[in-house]
């Protein structure tokens, strides 16, 4: 009876996965989506959103794609891209984001960074019961936060062969007196009152470099990526308070690690600048803060790339997906029996006595220096 109950616990998540049902998603009939039911939480029932495109020939190997703050998933270019390259592209919308938000949560609220890995795990599990075996999990911003530090907590068991980091947001991008003194402030008042709006700014710049009818190439939904954010909250500032101090103690991710971070910030209203930098955060404390999360990790700067570089002008993303898979190639996680249409030609292994740097020229060849040099 022993026996049974365990085997029972062990294989209901995959029984209940295995019947998921999916739906067309509002990407397209090429996409499709599938909501799973959370336990409840502080603000009541929990969902999250996994959306799928597969590939027409038979294959194990998966992207996990996991969105930004105050952002979902619509980046249709990028899970292309990796499906005409063989792989199954997944991508989560987390709970309070995107398809996943319910009307009695506050958008993006959470208390502790760790209340994501259940939606991770979720997730991983769903995808290994699609006979998923092979996955490359892919983060931006606030979702490169979140999967770094999940690559941490399960690093005995991380089911995950590599992590690709489209700018992660590994430090707040604030004055001196707001990161060291306000903050802290605010984030000790968090532990005990979680509710307290915190005001943000209400500058749109970023948003008016991306949609459509600004000054942007993209459309999305406003209403699930707001060109202003709702408040903070104080909960949320100490989660992410608490989650940039992990970080920054050095963490020990096992797998091969990607930093993909723009050449320049920019700041203040609109101007064109900001369709050449990241609007977001402070491209130099990606670089110093990326080296403390693992042994692995290889850094790439993305000349005139935007906050979320796969939304970058062509020829800027062009330079993005080169490198994904140029270093995809480089660290062995695929062997690339077909070279994906991206790459002209082989790409020589990268080896280098230290953390290595890829720069990519206009044509798909591989230059390796080190981070002192540049």
């Amino acid at each position: 009876m022993k026996r049974i109950l365990v085997f029972c616990m062990l294989t209901l998540p995959v029984f209940i996965f295995a019947h998921n049902t999916y739906k067309t998603d509002i990407l397209g009939s090429d996409f499709l989506q599938t909501t799973l039911v959370m336990p409840d939480d502080y603000e009541g029932s929990v969902h999250i959103t996994l959306i799928k495109k597969s590939p027409s020939q038979a294959s194990s190997k998966a992207i996990l794609y996991v969105h930004g703050y105050n952002d979902y998933f619509f980046q249709k270019d990028l899970a292309n891209r990796f499906v005409d390259s063989g792989y199954h592209f997944y991508a989560i919308d987390l709970r309070k984001y995107g398809r996943s938000y319910l009307r009695h949560q506050y958008p993006f609220q959470v208390h502790h960074i760790s209340e994501y890995f259940a939606d991770l795990d979720s997730a991983i599990t769903l995808m290994q019961s699609e006979g998923m075996h092979e996955i490359i999990l892919m983060a931006h911003s606030t979702g490169g936060l979140i999967s770094s530090l999940y690559c941490h907590e399960n690093r005995t068991h991380l089911a995950v062969k590599g992590l690709i980091l489209n700018s992660p947001f590994l430090d707040m991008n604030q004055s001196w007196f707001k990161e060291n003194i306000a903050i802290p402030l605010v984030s000790f008042w968090g532990l005990f009152f979680k509710n307290t709006p915190i005001p943000e700014s209400m500058n749109t710049a970023y948003a008016e470099s991306l949609l459509k009818n600004y000054h942007g190439e993209w459309e999305f939904d406003t209403t699930r990526k707001y060109p202003s954010a709702p408040p903070l909250t104080s909960g949320w500032i100490r989660a992410i308070h608490r989650a940039h101090k992990s970080v920054q103690k050095g963490l020990q991710i096992p797998c091969p690690i990607l930093v993909l971070f723009s050449s320049q910030s920019v700041y203040g209203k609109w101007h064109q600048g900001y369709q050449r930098g990241d609007g977001v955060l402070d491209v130099h404390d990606i670089q110093k803060y990326s080296l403390n999360l693992g042994s692995n990790v290889t850094q790439k700067e993305i000349p005139e790339g935007l906050h979320d570089l796969i939304l970058s002008s062509p020829k800027v993303r062009e330079n993005v997906y080169i490198s994904m898979f140029a270093w995809i190639y480089a660290q062995k996680l695929d062997s690339f029996s077909s070279l994906p249409s991206h790459l002209v030609r082989p790409i020589p292994y990268i080896f280098a006595s230290s953390i290595p740097y890829i720069s990519v020229s206009s044509t798909p060849s591989i230059s390796v220096n080190s981070i002192s040099s540049n």
